[in-house]
């Protein structure tokens, strides 16, 4: 997550790195009073640190905030629903079994209504995307798109090869991500490259909008585990998970994720990139 221009940034850090129960989190991003206290300055909206003081043993929690008020107007998203979005993106990560997103809820702060994510601090140094040099192979790395860097020098655009970022990359599928850059993916865990996702206000969309740099999967045979998530949440969209999304989706945009559920679960397989729109999010980093 972009670093934030904040009063007390070592004190988000050491919020940020203690982990905390989901439910509990989304409890308090939805009741607490919001005091702002930075904000992202490489944000293409309004979006902003915030802390939500503690009560008794629970230390202040960190958050990001991100007012409906603050959204820029899109050609191709209806104004104001970004908020919802990323809080249904959310909903679907965690039906599915994907776990990609933060704790992510609607609620209100200074500036009106917005959405409310739990702050992550990332603690894996090593980034999930890089541009490397072209005719190098890297071993773990997984090539995406050829490019001439500012020196007009060839270099590849690539990202690790893992099961976690492979995780967030059928996710991205699914949602319909528009805006998958390499700054959006938050190196964390105990382990190497597990990540999570940020910034999932374009998504949803009817139309195919998938714009990521995570194409190294591209036509690739799903695994296991990506038809069991596909499959829960299958399962979850006939139950108490389409009630939760009416609020914060179209009608429409409904119909189509699912329809983007069943086609993976058809072909079996990663998609391949549509020649005919653009495929990578610009700046992909």
């Amino acid at each position: 997550m972009t670093e934030p221009v904040a009063d007390d940034p070592a004190g988000a850090a050491a919020e940020g790195s203690r982990p905390l129960d989901p439910s509990v989190v989304l409890a308090r991003l939805g009741s607490g009073t919001l005091e702002v206290t930075g904000r992202l300055l490489d944000a293409s909206n309004a979006s902003f640190v915030a802390q939500i003081p503690g009560a008794g043993d629970a230390a202040p929690l960190t958050c990001v905030y991100k007012p409906v008020r603050g959204e820029r107007p899109l050609w191709d998203f209806p104004d104001g629903t970004l908020a919802a979005r990323e809080v249904a993106s959310y909903l679907v990560s965690e039906a599915g079994g994907w776990h990609v997103v933060p704790p992510t809820t609607l609620g209100d702060g200074p500036l009106g209504a917005g959405m409310l994510q739990a702050w992550v601090e990332v603690t894996e140094p090593a980034a999930p995307v890089a541009v490397l040099p072209a005719d190098t192979e890297v071993p773990g790395w997984m090539p995406v798109l050829d490019a001439l860097d500012a020196e007009d020098n060839p270099v590849v655009l690539a990202h690790r090869d893992s099961a976690a970022l492979r995780s967030v990359a059928v996710f991205d599928v699914v949602v319909n991500n528009a805006d998958r850059k390499g700054a959006h993916l938050l190196p964390v865990g105990d382990h190497p490259y597990a990540v999570l996702g940020c910034d999932h206000g374009l998504t949803f969309h009817t139309e195919p909008k998938l714009r990521t740099v995570l194409w190294g999967w591209a036509g690739e045979p799903l695994g296991t585990d990506d038809l069991d998530r596909l499959q829960r949440l299958h399962a979850a969209l006939d139950g108490t998970l389409r009630a939760e999304l009416d609020p914060l989706l179209a009608p429409d945009e409904l119909t189509a994720l699912r329809r983007r559920l069943d086609r993976l679960l058809t072909t079996g397989s990663m998609p391949l990139p549509d020649p005919m729109r653009p495929a990578i999010p610009w700046p992909p980093l």
